[in-house]
């Protein structure tokens, strides 16, 4: 697999239109970060960690809806291993006018957009989410 983090997202992605309420993925710590963000920020319930030997691990990822309709409307991943893609503070990218987030990977770990603008740090622009 080339890209573990967009394995991820089109997992939660396709789950969602299914009308699935848990998903499975394997974990990482990059997967992790972006799930605990996911979560701080209201778009997902929850995650469970399943430790297996080797120090494999699986996340279960608890999705969220309202009134029937998933809480995430667009997930999609925007630095990719073939292109990716950095953004200084001052053009860190907004979704739907300040709506959505964008996560980004900063030297002060795994972020949404507005926490990166308060702390003043920019850097790779993982995914946008509405």
């Amino acid at each position: 697999m080339n890209d573990p983090l967009g394995d991820m997202l089109t997992r939660i992605r396709n789950a969602q239109m299914r009308g699935k309420g848990k998903v499975v993925t394997p974990g990482s710590r990059l997967r992790q970060n972006v799930l605990d963000v996911l979560q701080s920020e209201g778009y997902i319930r929850g995650y469970s960690t399943t430790e297996y030997g080797n120090g494999r691990t699986e996340f279960e990822i608890e999705l969220k809806y309202h009134e029937g309709e998933p809480v995430i409307r667009e997930i999609s991943r925007v630095s990719k291993p073939g292109r990716r893609v950095y953004a200084a503070v001052s053009a860190m990218p907004r979704v739907a006018n300040g709506l959505g987030i964008t996560i980004v990977s900063t030297p002060k770990g795994v972020m949404a957009d507005h926490n990166a603008r308060e702390q003043n740090v920019g850097g790779e622009v993982l995914c946008k989410v509405f």
